[in-house]
């Protein structure tokens, strides 16, 4: 069992910056694959980014690419989302999401949300214009 407790969110403006962080515990080990995911109200959960913890090898959603970073500290166990330049559309309840059977190659490529067991609460990200 893995549990993830995602924290960092909150309300900014347009062009500004959060870092959301997600920590993991449990029967965690040194290579799995974590990721983000995000849902808007009225919209489908959409995947953000993934990393696998051992190499560090991330993925982005072409949305996110080049405004946020995906990162994991080994030593802390969690998993952080660097988010600048955001955009009103940007707005939703980000997740944190884990699985310690995805392979690397698919991780690489960014799991499906079907594809994850263990999931967090969900952090809210508001981005006024």
């Amino acid at each position: 069992q893995v549990y993830l407790v995602e924290s960092g969110g909150g309300s900014v403006q347009a062009g500004g910056s959060l870092r959301l962080s997600c920590a993991a515990s449990g029967d965690t080990y040194s290579g799995y694959c974590m990721g983000w995911f995000r849902q808007a109200p009225g919209k489908e959960r959409e995947k953000v980014a993934s990393i696998y913890t051992r190499d560090g090898i991330s993925y982005y959603a072409d949305s996110v690419k080049g405004r946020f970073t995906i990162s994991h500290d080994n030593a802390k166990n969690t998993m952080y989302l660097q988010m600048n330049s955001l955009k009103p559309e940007d707005t939703a309840m980000y997740y944190c999401a884990a699985d310690l059977s995805i392979f690397e190659s698919v991780c690489y490529s960014g799991p499906l949300e079907y594809e994850y067991k263990y999931w967090g609460q969900g952090t809210q990200v508001t981005v006024s214009s």
